[in-house]
């Protein structure tokens, strides 16, 4: 099975406007899962990755996302 190969411009920064914004990576394939979650608090900034394994981020709470389409912010939890 030939591997395929990512661009290594699939990053994006997540920077945390508040404390407790959650940031979870989601599995490929037919069965989505959890696979990776982390928690930031105001200030802090997370670098991730697309890879063969993470086909999405999911971010809960306020945020600032940049990625190489351009930059987005989340809302804040209620």
């Amino acid at each position: 099975m030939e591997k395929r190969q990512l661009p290594n411009n699939e990053y994006i920064v997540i920077k945390a406007n508040e404390d407790g914004v959650n940031v979870i990576g989601l599995t490929r394939g037919s069965d989505t899962r959890f696979h990776h979650s982390e928690k930031l608090d105001k200030g802090e900034v997370l670098i991730a990755q697309f890879t063969e394994h993470t086909s999405a981020i999911k971010i809960r709470g306020n945020a600032k996302i940049l990625t190489q389409f351009g930059e987005v912010e989340s809302e804040p939890k209620k």
